[in-house]
């Protein structure tokens, strides 16, 4: 049955594929000789060309920011509280951008892609790309859309990463840059949860190298474990007692190894459905993207030196209950900043959720982009 599309909503959306086939060089070494990138446009560009908004996704999402794939689709994109008419990013006066970056496993070019080379997946022979790979892949796509500058880039966790690349790699091309729950580098405790994750694919029996695709599975266990992992790691200690608690599905203790524990049954439900959805070799390779990030390593550490060269304005916002990137690691950012005489506003927002906050429609968190967001508008005439 068809559903009606709320008033607040893009409403029915439809994804584009742009080819590229000029090469690009990746900062490991490696190279694709072509590539796809598929992305969704909200709103419409202005006479100007002065209103366009480039969303940044996180590690497991993707091009769909909001709006629904068709009348039959019952969940909308992964940020559509935030992007829409009248919504922070108002898509009645903005043109929104969101693509799937390359490596992704949702239209845009990844392991799961053929290999134009071999006729087959590219598997594990997808070359590692790094933030900065992502950031040059998307101002190609900004110059196809006629994009010069950016009113701003934003994003959230590893959309957040991106969005203070764009600063430092291309500081002409945007005017605001919106890094929300981000940090800028991984600490080591992070960098662990990503390794348990990727030693849970990596060594299914089914993962067969990379090369699952040849053998007609996927590596499910692995892949669900890293999930699992995942999540608990994106969820306060708060949000996980507010919403599971100890309660028993079945209202006693059983002594055995099933399902007990309603907080049991809901990340086995997680991990069952991203299974489902994502491919293990593009799960590998975005976390090592994320363990990669740290634009001030070639300034032995000094994140102000890296950021000498940024123009742009900044919205910077974290969450107290955040564990993972820790309110500290946004300080950091804004400390940085100050020190190169940059315009910075920052808000801790309150909250219970955890790192996940950023995807939640807090009302001061979404008070803060809105009033950001219309000052931009403002400011850019």
């Amino acid at each position: 049955m068809s559903r009606s599309i709320p008033a607040d909503s893009v409403g029915v959306t439809e994804p584009y594929t742009l080819h590229f086939d000029h090469a690009i060089n990746l900062s490991s070494g490696g190279a694709l000789a072509e590539y796809d990138l598929i992305y969704e446009c909200y709103g419409e560009l202005n006479p100007q060309k002065n209103n366009a908004v480039l969303i940044c996704h996180a590690l497991s999402s993707d091009h769909h920011a909001a709006g629904f794939h068709g009348l039959n689709d019952t969940k909308p994109g992964w940020w559509d509280n935030m992007i829409g008419p009248g919504k922070p990013v108002d898509t009645n006066r903005l043109f929104v951008v969101s693509c799937n970056n390359l490596g992704g496993c949702s239209g845009s070019t990844g392991p799961s892609s053929i290999n134009p080379t071999s006729g087959e997946p590219y598997g594990p022979d997808f070359p590692l790309v790094t933030v900065r790979d992502w950031v040059e892949s998307q101002a190609r796509l900004a110059d196809a859309l006629s994009v010069q500058q950016w009113l701003a880039v934003m994003g959230g966790s590893l959309g957040g990463m991106q969005a203070l690349q764009w600063a430092i790699d291309y500081p002409d091309r945007l005017r605001h840059c919106i890094a929300i729950a981000a940090a800028s580098k991984l600490t080591a405790q992070n960098i662990a949860f990503s390794e348990v994750a990727r030693q849970a694919i990596l060594t299914d029996p089914d993962f067969h190298g990379g090369r699952y695709y040849d053998h007609n599975t996927i590596p499910r266990r692995g892949l669900r474990i890293a999930r699992m992992l995942g999540h608990i790691t994106y969820l306060s200690d708060d949000a996980m007692a507010k919403k599971f608690g100890r309660q028993l599905r079945e209202g006693k203790i059983n002594f055995n190894y099933g399902v007990e524990f309603e907080v049991e049954s809901y990340l086995r439900h997680q991990g069952d459905s991203f299974v489902e959805r994502f491919d293990a070799n593009t799960y590998l390779l975005i976390t090592k993207v994320l363990d990669y990030f740290d634009p001030a390593e070639k300034t032995d550490g000094n994140l102000a030196a890296v950021l000498t060269g940024a123009v742009a304005d900044f919205l910077i916002v974290s969450f107290t209950s955040d564990w993972r990137f820790a309110s500290s690691r946004s300080r950091e950012i804004v400390k940085a900043l100050h020190e190169n005489s940059l315009n910075v506003s920052y808000a801790d927002v309150n909250s219970y959720q955890g790192h996940d906050s950023f995807l939640m429609p807090i009302p001061q968190y979404h008070n803060v982009v809105r009033a950001y967001l219309d000052q931009a508008l403002r400011n850019a005439g």
